[in-house]
């Protein structure tokens, strides 16, 4: 969680590292000296109503980072409370990212549903203290009573019910004898406090819903605000790590422990969400895209959903870089986009082999190159790491270029291959146009070309010089690949959202190529990461990609403005 940063140059040697502490570090560090606390237990507490996405992951690895950091210990808990909104599949999704990311929960798993009978007793409690009440108010005329944040809230006519007829009515809303909506249980607290979370707060409603873990058991569920400050102190949780949303709820949360009577009460710290511009957070929005059909699913690569991003081909490392350089505060703020672009790129670009793919192909013939004779050129899998060592790639009379590599009037400074320009294919030889062939409509065809036979890559041939150097495939052993190239969902000339509060989608989001790649890719496995030469690097889609037939997906482009910011 701490880094080091330089004081200076011109500091002493003994004095030029120190230990940068952020304020939530700082509190527990007074926490433990002092003694409230003797150890450090933290909690990831998502609720199982959609997939994670990149702003969660900022939390998940806070949490677990400050348990590694203290020796302590950090559970996954689900928030489980509305059996409304929450699926298995969110379950199950939750669990495989938040290990993919690398925090461990080992045996440390729980659910809010586990301690619903507790929580039915803390309850049962706070009903005999006079500390809640069953309230027959309607949600309008709860709204009605509630007053404003400049006007007291009005005291529910049910408040002074006595402890006997709410205890009975309590356990009748347990029964099922009461329909959704019809009572509710409310905190007994204060209806004028400045603060509204403290009017009077509803704690249990009656819902007659099958919950996806504890099935048809309940039909009274207990709300978030007052089932959260309960998990926490059953689990031992030291400090409740949450965002900034939250800060005007935490004398509530201080109330139900205090009036609950745990022992050892948690301790409620806020911090900043993480927001990535131009980026799709809400869940839902998501849901909408999903359910629309216009994104592939919550794990579509184009969606920064940690699963999406999974897909998409960024390593769990990156993730934890992004999330290390945005740190912790308590000031609400925007990342870029960049900023995570480049963590994948400095993640990838000494372990990725380099690759030759041809994304919009168009035929060359080397006029004077034998024909029917295939060789096999050297390659180096990665110019900044040896140890990838090299590979062969054939090579013939018959090749695929990018179409862009090729004009016939091209402008000033344009050193790719033209009519009577001279380029360098890469690891092959220098080549020469010398001809082209159209179809009806006038578009490309076929470009023709002489090659030097001197000029041989590898060859120490240092005659005359050419500018330009473009990529190829063997059109005789050429793979046909699917490639997927990835841009913001989000058209980012425009505002996220119209004035209908809809999204401003980016049309040309996905575009698919029919592309032809060097017979090694065909049978990349799912997930494998590459850097096609000038075009990106890619991962093998987990998807949709079949043996012998994988599927790419460009994870980021090879140059970014992006630049790390001066510590």
């Amino acid at each position: 969680m701490s880094e080091e940063i330089r004081s200076g140059a011109n500091a002493p040697a003994e004095e030029t590292v120190k230990e940068s502490r952020n304020f939530i570090e700082n509190a527990i560090d007074k926490d433990l000296a002092e003694g409230v606390y003797d150890t450090v237990h933290t909690r990831f507490p998502p609720e199982p109503n959609g997939y994670l996405h990149i702003g969660h992951a900022k939390s998940i690895l806070l949490n677990y980072g400050l348990a590694q950091e203290y020796g302590g210990k950090f559970n996954l808990r689900f928030d489980d409370t509305n059996p409304t909104k929450e699926k298995s599949e969110f379950v199950e999704s939750i669990k495989k990212d938040v290990q993919w990311l690398g925090a461990d929960y080992e045996d440390r798993l729980f659910f809010a549903s586990d301690y619903f009978e507790e929580m039915y007793e803390v309850a049962v409690k706070l009903i005999k203290k006079g500390k809640a009440y069953v309230s027959s108010l309607k949600a309008e005329q709860m709204r009605e009573y509630r007053g404003t944040l400049t006007e007291p809230g009005i005291n529910d006519p049910n408040r002074d019910r006595s402890i006997e007829e709410n205890l009975d009515l309590f356990e009748r809303m347990k029964n099922g004898e009461f329909a959704d909506g019809e009572l509710t249980l409310r905190a007994k607290i204060d209806m004028a406090s400045s603060n509204i979370n403290m009017r009077d707060p509803i704690i249990y409603r009656v819902a007659h819903m099958s919950h996806q873990n504890t099935g048809d058991k309940w039909c009274i569920y207990p709300m978030y605000d007052f089932a959260h400050p309960i998990e926490d102190a059953i689990e031992g949780i030291t400090h409740s790590i949450c965002t900034l949303e939250f800060e005007d709820h935490r004398p509530l949360y201080d109330w139900v422990v205090k009036e609950a009577e745990y022992p050892h009460p948690p301790r409620q710290i806020e911090f900043a969400k993480m927001y990535v511009t131009k980026q799709v957070t809400g869940k839902r929005y998501i849901k909408k895209l999903v359910e629309e059909g216009i994104v592939d699913g919550w794990d579509d690569p184009r969606l920064v959903s940690i699963s999406g991003l999974r897909r998409r081909g960024f390593t769990p490392e990156s993730i934890r870089k992004f999330v290390d350089l945005c740190g912790v505060s308590k000031a609400n703020s925007s990342v870029d986009y960049a900023m995570l672009e480049y963590c994948i790129r400095d993640d990838l670009k000494i372990g990725c082999k380099r690759m030759l793919t041809v994304l919009d192909p168009v035929k060359v013939v080397i006029d004077n190159y034998p024909e029917n004779q295939v060789e096999y050129l050297d390659a180096q899998n990665n110019l900044e790491n040896e140890a990838l060592g090299k590979r062969k790639i054939p090579f013939g009379r018959e090749l695929y270029i990018e179409r862009a590599d090729f004009m016939e009037n091209p402008p000033k400074k344009y050193y790719r291959l033209f009519p009577g320009n001279e380029v360098r294919l890469m690891y092959g030889y220098f080549v020469k146009c010398v001809g082209i062939e159209k179809d009806e409509n006038g578009n490309v065809t076929l470009i023709h070309v002489t090659y030097d036979p001197e000029t041989k890559s590898g060859s120490g041939f240092e005659g005359r010089k050419v500018k330009g150097t473009i990529h190829w495939v063997y059109a005789g052993e050429a793979v046909p690949v699917t490639v997927r190239l990835y841009e913001n969902i989000i058209d980012e000339e425009k505002d996220v959202y119209n004035e209908d509060g809809s999204l401003n989608l980016n049309p040309h989001s996905l575009v698919v190529c029919n592309a032809l790649a060097e017979p090694a890719l065909k049978n990349a496995e799912v997930f494998e990461r590459f850097q096609f030469v000038r075009n990106g690097y890619f991962c093998v889609d987990c998807k949709d990609s079949r043996p012998g037939a994988p599927v790419f997906n460009r994870i980021v482009g090879l140059k970014s403005s992006f630049k790390l910011p001066k510590a």
